[in-house]
């Protein structure tokens, strides 16, 4: 498969993380009953976590076989590190899942930008810290969240699609994953491990998202990165163990 066609794969892949995960945050998290507005109808954290797992485990199987459905230049950059994913092709990859999150987002924007309590002061589901955590967490505290929650995240994704694994069941532990990591980190940081689904928002945002944006550029890369070094090592068979078999 040409990297071309790669590329449109991971752009068509990566908005539909964007656009499914960000717009079960914007439209449905919190969904007042017109008849009782005590009522919320809306899905709240767990909706949202579960929207954003959705949205890799279908992709993944959508996409898997010809791209590698990475949706995140992070997992790229793991897989690149843990000798996964040419170095060569890696920026052609990040370039299409940026300009897919920037496109899931501003189709997103449309939309709701239809609503008539719409307004972006209410952060369009961008990720942040400190005042702009959702639930007031320091820069540090979202720094080391977002690192660690990456890591674990490349190690699911490293293990699962390990050629010593079952064969066709990735999806589902990658989106279980994906699900878990937001239940943890969506009232810390609004959850990223993503730096392409991190900048659709933003873009739109402006102001103080893109001024922390830097975070969520930085900590999925790292954590990712040690994932790649990390499972190499200790996947790697010993070579006493190699010898005796």
């Amino acid at each position: 498969m040409s990297l071309g066609k790669r590329s449109i794969a991971e752009f068509i892949g990566t908005f539909w993380l964007v656009f499914g995960g960000c717009g079960s945050a914007v439209l449905a998290a919190k969904f007042l009953d017109s008849g009782n507005p005590n009522v919320n109808l809306g899905i709240g954290f767990v909706g949202v976590s579960l929207a954003f797992g959705l949205t890799v485990l279908t992709m993944a199987y959508a996409i898997g076989h010809i791209s590698g459905c990475h949706l995140n230049p992070a997992v790229s950059v793991g897989l690149c590190v843990a000798k996964r994913f040419p170095a060569k092709e890696l920026l052609p990859y990040i370039l299409a899942q940026v300009l897919g999150g920037i496109a899931g987002a501003g189709v997103l924007y449309i939309i709701a930008s239809g609503g008539k309590d719409f307004s972006l002061s209410g952060g369009f589901a961008s990720n942040g810290y400190a005042e702009h955590s959702p639930g007031g967490y320091s820069m540090v505290s979202c720094l080391v969240l977002e690192v660690v929650l990456t890591f674990v995240f490349l190690m699911i994704i490293l293990g699962a699609t390990d050629k010593r694994a079952p064969k066709g069941f990735a999806p589902i532990p990658i989106g279980l994953g994906l699900t878990l990591i937001h239940l943890i980190g969506i009232p810390v940081t609004n959850l990223s491990v993503n730096p392409a689904r991190s900048t659709g928002p933003a873009i739109f945002v402006g102001g103080w998202a893109l001024t922390q944006l830097w975070l969520f550029w930085l900590a999925p890369i790292v954590g990712a990165a040690i994932a790649g070094v990390v499972y190499t090592a200790v996947a790697e068979p010993d070579a006493s163990a190699a010898q005796t078999s």
